[in-house]
């Protein structure tokens, strides 16, 4: 039985050659019986051309060789991927038509062609494909098939391997970006002067007797022609945690118009807002999976931070409230936490008031889901983080996040301020 079906498969497989063998016997059943002699010259074509067709796909897949070249395996939302291919003939014998295809699940990303090909012929072009959704995806192997005029057969081989090709989140460049600051020294708009040494150096200065060599800033001191030493400024150290709401049913919209992609570019840039600061930066996000990112500083860790953003997917059932309290423990006097979410729910602002009364310094990126599509207003969360006292930004779409997350900035603002729209 299970013989049977796969014979029927494969029948319905090459539907064209099935159907020509059939019409050779009956042709041939049909000559012997009537005698007639176009049958017979029609079954002796059919017979003698499906072996030579057959054998021509063959030869046209073999002696090939294909070379593909690809500039980078990691690009930024929006910037495109960029590559050549080059088919090389071998044989002396011409290529009618050969179908190149290197699949991907990029979405828009096209490179079938169907190319002829002469004596030892070599056929290359250069493929630009703009990534518009961040994410994991998948580029090859490149599929050569061969196939005979009539479509009768198939042969179809394959070069290279697969490879990934990871899309980083689009993170706009923010000008000012302010959060009330946690409580040590050096934090805040104004910076101090120290006699410590620490990685922020704030100039240079002539040497003074008592100075350490190690101090020394010798390009400085090569310019000037005289002894000059560096300056150092007190090290803002508190943690920054960001907090990523992907509870599903909160989020609004699909693909680029919804609010998943635009909580993840916020994240991304608030991430890099702070780590061009040289602030040490976390994250915590439930999607599919719990992910944290513990605080660190430096592109390295940025890099990292980018990884997680373009994995992450609204696809979580853990509400932001359980998950602010099952991390409280990250959270103390010197952390800010900033919550980044569509959620119009009452009790996650409430949690966050509560961990403001612990000492935490908190703050919010509100993404009005109803601008998304959504059907709630974020109104009602809004006012109750205004009436707490917690720093907030409202997000719309289309919104440019440079200025939206700017407009609630003041270089002379040394408080918590109320909610901001």
């Amino acid at each position: 039985m299970r013989r049977l079906i796969a014979l029927g498969g494969a029948a319905r497989r090459h539907f064209n050659v099935t159907f020509a063998v059939v019409l050779t016997l009956g042709c041939f059943v049909l000559a012997f019986a009537t005698g007639f002699w176009l049958l017979f010259r029609l079954a002796y074509i059919t017979a003698f051309a499906l072996p030579l067709l057959y054998f021509w796909t063959r030869a046209m897949a073999k002696s090939l060789e294909v070379e593909v070249q690809r500039t980078t395996q990691r690009v930024t939302q929006g910037q495109p991927i960029e590559g050549s291919i080059t088919v090389r003939s071998r044989s002396i014998l011409p290529k009618m038509w050969l179908e190149v295809e290197d699949p991907s699940s990029v979405p828009g990303h096209n490179t079938k062609r169907v190319v002829t090909m002469g004596s030892r012929g070599v056929i290359s072009w250069d493929y630009r494909t703009r990534t518009r959704v961040r994410g994991l995806y998948t580029l090859g192997p490149v599929r050569v098939t061969a196939s005979d005029p009539f479509g009768f057969f198939h042969i179809t081989r394959t070069f290279g391997d697969i490879t990934t090709l990871l899309v980083y989140p689009n993170a706009p460049d923010l000008p000012n970006f302010y959060i009330p600051p946690a409580n040590l020294p050096g934090e805040g708009r104004i910076r101090r002067r120290t006699h410590n040494v620490t990685p922020n150096v704030a100039g240079v200065r002539p040497y003074e007797p008592g100075d350490s060599f190690n101090r020394v800033h010798w390009p400085a001191t090569a310019h000037r022609g005289v002894p000059m030493v560096k300056i150092f400024e007190l090290d803002p150290a508190s943690d920054i945690w960001l907090v990523l709401d992907l509870e599903q049913k909160h989020h609004a919209g699909e693909g680029e118009e919804g609010t998943e992609e635009m909580a993840v570019s916020v994240a991304a840039s608030i991430a890099r807002f702070f780590l061009n600061a040289h602030r040490s930066v976390g994250l915590i996000s439930f999607g599919d999976d719990l992910r944290i990112n513990e605080p660190d500083r430096g592109q390295n860790h940025y890099t990292r931070l980018l990884e997680s953003l373009a994995l992450a997917r609204a696809t979580g059932d853990v509400p932001l409230p359980n998950l602010l309290i099952e991390e409280s423990r990250r959270f103390g006097r010197h952390t800010t936490v900033v919550v980044i979410t569509p959620s119009a729910a009452q009790d996650w602002a409430l949690t966050l008031m509560s961990l403001q009364g612990r000492g935490v310094k908190v703050a919010a990126v509100l993404l009005e889901a109803d601008t998304f599509g959504g059907t709630t207003s974020p109104l009602d969360v809004y006012g109750t983080l205004a009436a707490g006292g917690v720093y907030a930004y409202t997000v719309k779409h289309h919104d440019d996040l440079s200025r939206a997350l700017s407009e609630g900035s003041d270089p002379m603002l040394g408080r918590i301020a109320p909610a901001k729209r």
